[in-house]
């Protein structure tokens, strides 16, 4: 089985009908900050801003890197200036592909 994504376990509570404030969903919602996982390793934070900020105005973004190389470890978390930018950005970024990666 593959892993299940945030945005699909939401899928499934709203389905099963679980109560709003015992979903993961309802403890981030007020939070403008989105976590990005499987990001092709030359990208750098210009790309992911540039890719991202059709969404809404980045405020923040901490791309971690190896402490050694100071190359991408793939993964970064970013803020927006408004949480409602959060939403459409996590819709139509999780699962795509970018360069052969899965975000």
């Amino acid at each position: 089985l593959g892993k299940i994504t945030k945005v699909e376990l939401f899928n499934g509570e709203v389905q099963l009908g679980v109560a709003d404030k015992v979903s993961w969903h309802s403890e981030y919602k007020d939070s403008a900050r989105i976590f990005l996982g499987g990001l092709p390793y030359e990208l750098t934070e210009g790309d992911i801003i540039c890719v991202f900020s059709q969404y809404g105005e980045i405020v923040n973004i901490s791309l971690l890197q190896d402490k050694k190389t100071a190359k991408s470890k793939g993964f970064c978390f970013l803020c927006y200036e408004d949480q409602r930018s959060t939403i459409p950005a996590s819709n139509n970024f999780n699962g795509i592909k970018i360069k052969e990666r899965t975000i």
